[in-house]
């Protein structure tokens, strides 16, 4: 399937590994011109350097912080002069904590409402006029089945997810028709981070195996954790020409774990 966007320009917040970086390579394979951004310049010049290798990738990146607004004006103006225009938004700068109601403070409370809120707000405000202009204009959030299942080790985390996903709707309806607005919903995805968590266990089996039993221990019906090209297969897709006639929808990529209908 052709999805249409050779050509087109797409910004990802967190791009310099993880989900972020795998959206990059599958934009990038799809013809499109990419800018990726992180809070760490030397990992992002890393994740920049391998997609810059990659055959016919035209690729800019530059460090920003998504909570601070004049780094991220900076970061989308330099995107379109580096890369001639924006069309599409990849929101997935983000982080879960790991905490119960009780173990949360009020700062910590705040700190996690102000990523989950203007870690869309700020690149989005920036974007926007660069998105309208396009005349395919396409805003993709990357976000968690927390906003709609949540759990009780992660209070602060759901509850800003939830009030995330309700602020993606809005955006949509209020954007239409010139720019789309969806979501995917993430289940448990392998990241460095479990495989970090994986060496600090030594279990010793092997860490499919291991994965597998965490992941029957979630109850996830597939059997195993996601993979980020996973993710990055459903973010280009709603990001595309193909999802054309799609705002407002959310794409959960769990495996199944999710219980609500």
């Amino acid at each position: 399937m052709d999805l249409g966007l050779r050509d087109r320009v797409a910004l990802i917040t967190g791009g310099s590994a993880g989900i972020g970086l795998a959206t990059a390579r599958l934009l990038l394979a799809e013809g499109a011109r990419v800018a990726i951004c992180a809070r760490g310049a030397e990992r992002l010049a890393a994740a920049a350097a391998e997609l810059r290798a990659l055959p016919g990738a035209r690729v800019f990146a530059q460090p920003c912080d998504v909570l601070d607004p004049a780094q991220v004006q900076a970061f989308v103006a330099a995107t379109v002069a580096e890369l001639g225009r924006l069309d599409v938004l990849v929101c997935n700068a983000g982080r879960s904590r790991m905490q119960r109601f009780q173990e949360t403070t009020d700062a910590e409370w705040r700190e996690e409402l102000e990523l989950k809120f203007f870690g869309l707000l700020h690149p989005l405000r920036a974007a926007l006029p660069h998105l309208q202009a396009s005349g395919q204009g396409a805003v993709v959030v990357v976000n968690a089945v927390l906003a709609r299942q949540p759990e009780p080790h992660l209070a602060a985390t759901s509850a800003a997810r939830a009030g995330l996903l309700n602020l993606t709707r809005t955006l949509a309806t209020e954007l239409a028709p010139r720019v789309r607005v969806n979501s995917v919903l993430l289940g448990t995805i392998e990241s460095e981070q479990w495989r970090r968590r994986y060496r600090e266990a030594q279990p010793g089996i092997p860490e499919e195996a291991w994965i597998a039993q965490l992941a029957a221990e979630r109850h996830i019906p597939l059997g195993r954790f996601g993979k980020p090209e996973e993710v990055a297969a459903a973010i280009a897709f709603l990001a595309s020409r193909q999802a054309s006639f799609i705002t407002g929808a959310t794409l959960d990529v769990a495996g199944g774990v999710q219980r609500y209908v």
